[in-house]
């Protein structure tokens, strides 16, 4: 349990330095993730890009425990 939690920090920590390489590519604003901008106000909800990690990482920690 200890090793999968270590797993699960360190593909966050590379998520989190990687971002702003990924949204140039369009991760963060995919059709389906909201985002309300008026004036100084920003909502975003990113949905898509949080089902499509979801799916990326479940295949990763399928990989992982095979």
């Amino acid at each position: 349990m200890s090793r999968l939690l270590i797993i699960v920090g360190l593909v966050i920590l590379a998520v989190g330095l990687l971002w702003p390489w990924l949204s140039r590519i369009g991760l963060g604003r995919l059709p389906g993730d909201i985002m309300i901008e008026r004036g100084n106000f920003t909502f975003y909800v990113p949905i898509t890009t949080g089902l499509l990690l979801s799916v990326l990482l479940s295949v990763i920690l399928w990989l992982v425990n095979r």
